[in-house]
Parts: structure tokens; C-alpha cells; sequence
């Protein structure tokens, strides 16, 4: 370990007990792979998205701040919160830019292309959002694998060390997955929500 990941264990431990001077010193050190989780996210989105890269990072520190008490173990554990604000936000917009179409439908893009964040479609995040709530009601596990890989953009192994699982029960876990809400979104596809 070097040691700025020794500093970043020391300023995670220290933000998951109150200290809030943590935060501000601890997102520098984190920034680079913020950025490349954020990038990940921002190339499944249009164009013409009014959120960039670097904002929605920033939307994540806004968010963190407004954390008040929860328990980070690593690094790993850290990307993984902010792989979940990151989806949350992006749904969020997703859900106001279909409120301003006054219902319009959103163009639908099949499973397999959003998973490997096709910069080609505009993928209708609020209907596998729905879905991902979906299948964590059914299987919480399988649900959060989608969202470090998709949303998280974190690799096999660091999903498996944020969930504290092996690289092969995530990668069971994220064949399953995929298998499960590609039928439901082809189930909502066709029969409406």
C-alpha cells in the first residue's frame, strides 16, 4: 500500500466518525478515480447532457456532505457510495427530463448495449433504475453488482471487494442479473410498467 492509501483509510475512518475537515481532504486524493467512474457514467448519457463529468462529481461532494453518519471500510466501499449517488443523480435528471417532456416516452435501448455503456443511445435510466429496485426487492446482492458495474463502473474485483465476495459470486451474480432485467425491461417494453 502506498501511502496515500494509508491517508485515504485514515480520512475515511475519520469522515465515517463525524470528523467533516475529512471530507475536503480526503476527495484530492480520490478525485482521478471519481473522475473515471463519473467519465464511465457521463458516456451512456446523450450529447446533449446539461450534466458533465466534472459536475457530477461535484454533485456527488455535495451529496457526501450531506451524509451525516454512515460507515465507510475502504476504498472500495467509499467508490461504492459514490457509484450509488452517481446512479441516483443521473436517474434524477432522467426523471425531470421525462417530466419536461410532459410524459413523452424515452427511446428504449436494450440491456446488453446500456451495460457496456453504449455512448450511442440515450438509455432510459429511469426504467432500469425501476427495474434495479426491482430486482434488489427480489435479490439485494445481485442488484447492488449491477449498479457498481454499470453505474460504478468498478471492475470485478473491486465489486467484489466492496461487497466483500469472491470475483467468480460476482460474476454469477452479474450474468444473473443481466439474464433477470433484460426480461423485465422487455416485460415492460411490451406491456407498459
Amino acid at each position: 500500500m502506498d501511502p496515500s492509501s494509508h491517508e485515504v483509510t485514515a480520512l475515511l475512518q475519520a469522515w465515517s466518525l463525524g470528523d467533516e475537515q475529512a471530507l475536503p481532504k480526503l476527495m484530492p486524493l480520490v478525485y482521478r478515480e471519481l473522475h473515471r467512474l463519473a467519465r464511465r457514467h457521463m458516456a451512456g448519457e446523450r450529447a446533449s447532457h446539461t450534466l458533465q463529468t466534472t459536475a457530477l462529481i461535484h454533485e456527488v461532494y455535495v451529496r457526501l456532505v450531506e451524509v451525516r453518519s454512515t460507515t465507510i471500510r475502504d476504498r472500495a466501499h467509499f467508490l461504492a457510495l459514490c457509484a450509488r449517488l452517481m446512479r441516483n443523480i443521473l436517474v434524477d435528471f432522467a426523471r425531470a427530463r421525462r417530466y419536461l417532456k410532459r410524459g413523452g416516452a424515452a427511446p428504449h435501448v436494450e440491456l446488453e448495449e446500456a451495460l457496456v455503456v453504449s455512448a450511442a443511445a440515450d438509455p432510459d435510466l429511469v426504467a432500469l433504475d425501476e427495474a434495479l429496485d426491482g430486482l434488489a426487492a427480489f435479490d439485494a446482492r445481485k442488484a447492488r453488482v449491477v449498479e457498481l458495474r454499470f453505474f460504478g463502473g468498478l471492475s470485478v474485483e473491486e465489486t467484489a471487494a466492496a461487497l466483500e465476495v469472491s470475483p467468480e459470486t460476482v460474476m454469477r451474480d452479474w450474468k444473473l442479473a443481466k439474464a433477470w432485467l433484460l426480461r423485465e425491461l422487455d416485460r415492460t417494453s411490451r406491456h407498459g410498467p
